[in-house]
């Protein structure tokens, strides 16, 4: 439904793109008649805000109106969440969705929302997938290898990742249960400091999003052993799937919108008309697949089935690993 034979059909036409209505019916006022406020409940800078910020300034040019981005970061994205589901249900304040809603469901029972009825699907944005990457001084130059050492050097092998209970870290406790293996989970606060301490050997390997590793791996400062999509990444295409060696492994990141549970049907749809009309923008498409990533087109109801298909995978990999939030 949102694969990359779907991304290509789309882009096929992306050349023709509609105007979209923006009065509803006689007598109601048309949308967007002030600033919308879109927010990411992530810090400034990283893939979210380049993604945010591309889609804002093509709904600006289009709909006549401001998107603003508005980041409330904090609580693996529940702050912005919960600030997003408490805010009137008028489509002037939207929520960039991410995998941290579908894991924060199962992984913090202590959330003061549930997401699925706080939270309106409105369109997919992007998937991005994770890569295996290790310190160059590890032996290992594949998966199968990375295994077959796990397994000759048990309690030798530490993991980083950006935090406990990001798809990060229960992408790496899928591949420990699946591939049999056991080695030490190292959280950091976010990304970079883990990459840093894998490439100076402080740690031996991560999962991590293809676009925060990428320049690393392309200056040869880290080696990939394989991506947790099906499908190999069109800036790693020398990188095969995990899935190769490991059958039925599967893990990404993904991005899209949401609004408050009661937003108008019509805004819904416009919105999700703009959105993706905006993922089949020459530019948008070369920016998003210089990111790694891989456009998610489809109407707000199949957005929604996804999003319901992946709360339910990730509460398999919580339910597997053990893992809590305290």
């Amino acid at each position: 439904m949102f694969s990359k034979r779907t991304f290509l059909r789309s882009a096929a036409g992306a050349a023709v793109v509609f105007a979209a209505p923006r009065v509803f019916a006689l007598g109601t006022p048309s949308y967007p008649s002030r600033s919308v406020k879109w927010v990411v409940p992530y810090a400034p800078g990283g893939a979210t805000d380049v993604l945010s910020r591309l889609i804002c300034q093509r709904l600006s040019d289009r709909l006549g109106q401001t998107f603003v981005v508005e980041n409330k970061p904090g609580a693996g994205s529940s702050i912005g969440t919960q600030a997003v589901i408490a805010s009137p249900a008028d489509g002037y304040t939207l929520l960039l969705t991410s995998t941290a809603n579908a894991i924060n469901a199962s992984f913090d029972p202590a959330l003061p929302f549930d997401f699925a009825k706080g939270i309106l699907p409105v369109a997919g944005v992007a998937r991005i997938p994770l890569v295996l990457v290790v310190n160059n001084a590890l032996p290992v130059t594949s998966v199968a290898e990375f295994i077959a050492y796990a397994k000759a050097n048990p309690g030798k092998l530490s993991i980083a990742s950006s935090g406990i209970g990001t798809s990060l870290h229960l992408s790496g406790e899928l591949f420990k249960a699946m591939a049999g293996v056991q080695f030490t989970h190292v959280p950091y606060r976010g990304s970079a400091p883990g990459l840093t301490d894998v490439m100076s050997g402080q740690v031996q390997g991560m999962f991590d999003n293809v676009t925060s590793s990428f320049e690393l791996m392309r200056a040869g400062k880290l080696r990939a052993l394989g991506v947790t999509t099906r499908e190999r990444s069109e800036i790693l295409p020398n990188v095969p799937p995990i899935a190769d060696t490991l059958a039925g492994y599967e893990t990404s990141s993904f991005y899209g919108v949401g609004a408050p549970h009661d937003t108008p049907r019509e805004i819904v749809e416009l919105l999700n008309r703009e959105i993706d009309a905006a993922l089949s923008d020459e530019g948008i498409m070369q920016r998003i697949v210089e990111l790694g990533a891989i456009p998610l087109h489809g109407n707000a109801g199949q957005f929604a089935a996804m999003l319901t298909e992946e709360t339910e995978r990730w509460r398999k990999v919580v339910q597997m690993s053990g893992v809590k939030k305290e």
